[in-house]
């Protein structure tokens, strides 16, 4: 744990800007570019990631959630003010529209417990739909719209990848958004979020089949949420797994997976892994695919584009931590105890 510790305090107080000495403002836990991020901020997306009632943790282990809850906290930040900058924020038209589609689904009644679920009022899910529409419009603007995949790729692709296209028996193209109630430092995502028990990891898959039924992009989720490292990066996508893997599944999961319909997502049975949301992207008969085959073309040109999608905004977020100037104040509080505990 100590050990633990000491690695993300070395990798956060290296945001701090160098040789800051003066006593930390009050109730401000973080600033970028001298603007704040308060505790109350903090403590509120604490407790909606983290906290369980009953739950009894070590100051320890609450110091790193509060950590990891923070350098979020701060990317979103930076990611805001660069849109700002930019003059890509939303505007109202936009936050009611994405307001009234996620409405749309429920009840006045149906809608109210989402929210209280959600520990939000309805100003507080505008506001956050203000702050996610605009990081959105950035990354389409400086990422998306960039990146371009030629028929020379897909095809390029193809011939280095011929004979995964060959299904020597009926397959499912699968994707999904995995969630461990384990404890794993090594599990990174866009979002750096990972929940640290059973309670947790239960709220967290609810909340994210939630937004997708409200329309939210299931890759982006992936991306975003995923705690699985291997498949996270490509917007959860597992590839195609034959029928027969599938019979080795429990049958709850044979079962849901032989009975949705491409296009669909569904919660998975709990597995010893965690929680699991899959997507169905196709189910394929046997036989050889070939690149004529539209399906095969947009399945390549949409892997391709994910890749480079992610790769794109990993290396986005770096240059932007790189050009703003962040105190971490709750990380130099941190170092410093522990200093003086040496003296």
């Amino acid at each position: 744990m100590v050990r633990t510790v000491a690695v993300v305090l070395t990798a956060l107080v290296g945001l701090a800007a160098a040789g800051c000495k003066k006593s930390p403002p009050a109730n401000v836990a973080a600033t970028v570019n001298n603007r704040a991020i308060t505790y109350a901020e903090l403590d509120k997306q604490y407790h909606l990631q983290f906290a369980s009632p009953g739950e009894k943790q070590s100051d320890d282990q609450v110091l790193i959630q509060k950590l990891e809850v923070l350098r979020s906290l701060i990317d979103n930040e930076i990611m805001l003010q660069r849109a700002e900058k930019l003059n890509l924020m939303a505007v109202n038209s936009d936050v009611e529209a994405k307001f009234a589609e996620l409405k749309a689904p429920y009840t006045q009644e149906e809608f109210q417990k989402q929210l209280a679920a959600r520990k939000m009022s309805v100003d507080d899910l505008k506001a956050q739909l203000r702050r996610d529409l605009s990081v959105q419009k950035l990354f389409n603007k400086e990422i998306t719209s960039q990146i371009a995949i030629t028929d020379k790729d897909v095809s390029d692709f193809y011939n280095g990848n011929r004979s995964s296209f060959n299904l020597a028996e009926p397959q499912v193209h699968l994707a999904q958004i995995l969630v461990s109630p384990a404890p794993d430092t090594n599990v990174r995502n866009l979002k750096n979020d990972k929940a640290q028990t059973d309670e947790q990891a239960r709220k967290k898959v609810e909340m994210l089949m939630a937004r997708i039924r409200q329309g939210d992009d299931f890759a982006q989720l992936a991306q975003n949420y995923s705690e699985d490292p291997n498949s996270a990066p490509n917007g959860g996508d597992l590839g195609f797994i034959p029928e027969s893997a599938l019979e080795k599944a429990n049958v709850d999961l044979r079962k849901l997976i032989t009975n949705l319909a491409p296009g669909q997502t569904a919660l998975a049975p709990r597995t010893p892994e965690g929680y699991r949301i899959l997507k169905i992207i196709s189910k394929e008969p046997a036989g050889q695919r070939e690149l004529g085959d539209p399906r095969v073309h947009q399945t390549i040109r949409d892997t391709l584009l994910n890749r480079k999608d992610q790769l794109l905004k990993a290396a986005y977020y770096e240059m932007a931590r790189n050009e703003a100037t962040v105190i971490n104040y709750l990380a130099l509080g941190i170092a410093q105890v522990k200093d003086q505990k040496k003296k």
